[in-house]
């Protein structure tokens, strides 16, 4: 069936920032990612075998979990979404020296406050821990641990921090291969900790902190040939006279809690987890897991697109600017709704397959199942809301998503002291998938109070078309899937083999059908073609 007319091209504005498709883009930062989740559930599975969801996964878990929440609050989420929009407004009005001058004030600023922050961290780690799990103190061992632990894994917020302003800057430039695969130097340091040093440890969770460190060490040094080239390989400096200097750092504060609700949330549940079950931090994490693939292989890769792309239209005053902002939810749509569809009916059989190995039981498996249903709800409305967030931090307005992430935070916690204690991880889940729905519902409706966007014609068609291809593939999943009994004897090759016979199966069924019924935003992912002028 041949595509309808009146469904949006991808934004012309997108060849004033690179020669390629913007839907290119968003596939090589995906492919990269996708590279780097592979190698992370490799390390997962590694550590599934070397600590099952006991106390010493616990410990790490939540030691390794602290610094990537303030790794939010000071490196690629807040500071993305302050400082590319300014950087992008710099690289249009300002000459190329001026600009060069306000990366280098903004990166000295950002060394220092990590540095303080990264002081203290170590420090006050025993605080730290007991604000975040509480539940940890009623077993000295597990605490301790964890503290130990997190000494040790504190200072990759140092480093990460500094590699998201190497990214945030080579994104701006169009070059989004370098920062996708620079994640991969993480899995593979904790990788060959976990492999090589752990066993000789009496215990292996400090061999794999200290592979949290190198890994963080490992990505800053990668990004410095590729900031060269671009030529922003500059010392930091501490000047305070560029007026954008300061414009990031009024911006930062506010986008610290808008760009980490969902972090936040996590956060949140860790602490109720530590206290309403045991084991419930590692089901937790192990499903997060799972859900964070395709948060990770697309959600942030059109993320990353969209933010500078829309930080340029903002500047120039664009009339693409909705019709970029469309696109990206339509893809949104497309990508998230089957992704949803197959993780919530394939969770148990991938969490076997993945993890069902050494200490990690079928129990185990069967717990972190509930917690993935209730987080495979959120991945639409997640993945929303970083498509929707851009568009404010575009124009520099990082006020108006603070608010609703307070809102969602405030609803996320009063519907998990709800569900917590009779479900246990399932309700932890679900408030976290609810708070994610009001949040992306929240900013989806001012934007179109405040006529930022209009969604473009093609809507009703699109979103029949998608789902009845879901509801398809669905079917033909449950149909195939079998039961637990069965996956249970499987080895492992098996299991990885009908996993992924499974999953390419759903693939291929739901891109043919987008093509046949001309769905317009996958169809050019067949013709690549560039974007009409």
């Amino acid at each position: 069936m041949p595509s309808s007319n009146d469904e949006p091209s991808p934004p012309d504005g997108y060849l004033a920032m690179s020669s390629h498709h913007p839907l290119r883009s968003v596939l090589k930062i995906g492919s990269n990612t996708m590279l780097s989740r592979l190698l992370g559930f490799a390390r997962d599975v590694i550590l599934a075998r070397l600590f099952g969801a006991g106390v010493i996964a616990d410990a790490f878990f939540v030691a390794f979990r602290i610094p990537n929440l303030f790794r939010r609050l000071f490196g690629e989420g807040a500071f993305s979404q302050s400082f590319v929009p300014v950087l992008g407004e710099y690289r249009a009005t300002r000459s190329v020296e001026e600009t060069r001058a306000f990366v280098a004030d903004v990166a000295g600023w950002l060394t220092l406050t990590l540095a303080v922050v990264t002081i203290v961290g170590i420090l006050g780690a025993s605080a730290v821990v007991y604000a975040i799990a509480p539940g940890f103190a009623d077993s000295p061992d597990k605490f301790h641990l964890t503290v130990e632990l997190l000494r040790i894994t504190f200072p990759y917020l140092f480093f990460i921090s500094l590699v998201a302003l190497a990214g945030g800057v080579l994104n701006t430039y169009g070059r989004f291969t370098v920062p996708a695969f620079t994640p991969v130097f993480l899995n593979l340091s904790i990788i060959a900790a976990a492999v090589f040093w752990a066993p000789h440890l009496q215990q292996p969770a400090i061999a794999v902190a200290w592979g949290v460190f190198i890994g963080g060490v490992l990505q800053l040094l990668f990004q410095l040939p590729a900031l060269r080239q671009v030529g922003h390989l500059r010392w930091p400096r501490l000047r305070r006279r560029d007026p954008g200097v300061g414009k990031v750092l009024r911006l930062m504060g506010p986008a610290a809690f808008g760009a980490s609700v969902a972090q936040i949330n996590l956060f949140l549940n860790t602490i109720l987890a530590s206290l309403v079950g045991a084991n419930v931090v590692s089901y937790l994490y192990y499903s997060d897991r799972l859900v964070e693939f395709p948060l990770g292989v697309f959600g942030v890769a059109l993320g990353t697109v969209v933010l500078p792309l829309l930080s340029r239209q903002a500047a120039e005053r664009s009339p693409q600017f909705p019709k970029t902002l469309d696109w990206a939810l339509r893809l949104t749509w497309l990508i998230g709704l089957p992704a949803t569809v197959g993780l919530l009916i394939l969770a148990q059989p991938l969490l076997i397959s993945l993890f069902r190995y050494g200490a990690y039981t079928a129990e185990d498996a069967w717990q972190s199942t509930l917690s993935l249903i209730g987080y495979g709800l959120g991945i639409l409305p997640i993945i929303a809301a970083r498509v929707l967030a851009p568009a404010f931090y575009a124009h520099q307005n990082t006020r108006t998503p603070v608010r609703f992430g307070m809102i969602s935070v405030a609803v996320n916690m009063g519907i998990s002291l709800i569900l917590a204690w009779p479900l246990q991880q399932l309700g932890l889940a679900i408030a976290t998938s609810c708070a994610a729905l009001v949040n992306a519902f929240l900013l989806w409706r001012r934007l179109r109070r405040d006529g930022l966007y209009q969604p473009q014609p093609g809507w009703p068609m699109l979103l029949l078309k998608s789902a009845g291809l879901a509801m398809v593939i669905g079917m033909v999943l449950l149909l195939l899937r079998g039961n637990t009994a069965l996956w249970l004897s499987l080895s492992l090759w098996e299991r990885l083999l009908r996993v992924l016979s499974l999953t390419l199966l759903a693939a291929t069924l739901y891109l043919a059908g987008a093509w046949w019924l001309g769905i317009h935003e996958l169809r050019d992912w067949y013709r690549q073609r560039p974007p009409r002028a």
